[in-house]
């Protein structure tokens, strides 16, 4: 069948969601997905999510507060702000995956609310319009390109600095 065809009655392709909302235990291959501990429904959860996501924009509004950016300069507060938060949850999902699997709630509290209400796409996005309306075009795409740069590099880093210092911890 060509990829524009659409698929036959009685293609195994789901229609629709999976009924099953719960996802399977993570392979060894697959550690982003985790199954959230049956005890806890969906109001908790979002409470959790809620609550963190409020401390966390306070945080970020908190480093504004401290460190704010001029009218047309580069927003280096934005800039570290999503670098920071993109190396914890770094940090992070690797911590909640593969050490605290126990603790259902910390991911949807830190990942999904604090580190959700840290970091600003929304503020990385008025900032790189802003420059282009100060005639900082430049400016603009190298905050662009240099944001994305460093929130890689950040996830990675923190990814990989939690991993060796798991596997350091389980030879000790």
């Amino acid at each position: 069948m060509r990829s524009d065809e659409p698929p036959q009655s009685g293609a195994s392709e789901p229609i629709g969601p999976d009924p099953d909302p719960v996802a399977p235990e993570p392979g060894p291959t697959d550690r982003c997905r985790r199954r959230e501990s049956p005890r806890h429904g969906v109001p908790v959860v979002v409470a959790v999510v809620a609550v963190g996501g409020s401390l966390g924009a306070l945080a970020r509004f908190g480093a504004s507060l401290l460190w704010p950016t001029p009218a047309g300069a580069f927003p280096w507060t934005t800039l570290t702000v999503n670098a920071a938060g993109c190396l914890a949850i770094g940090v992070l999902l690797v911590a909640v995956t593969e050490a605290l699997t126990a603790l259902p709630l910390l991911r949807p509290f830190l990942g999904t609310g604090f580190l959700g209400g840290f970091t600003t796409f929304s503020t990385y996005c008025v900032d790189v319009e802003r420059l282009v309306a100060a005639d900082r075009a430049a400016t603009a795409l190298v905050y662009l390109v240099a944001t994305v740069a460093a929130a890689l590099a950040a996830v990675t880093a923190g990814a990989r600095g939690t991993r060796r210092l798991l596997a350091h911890r389980s030879a000790s």
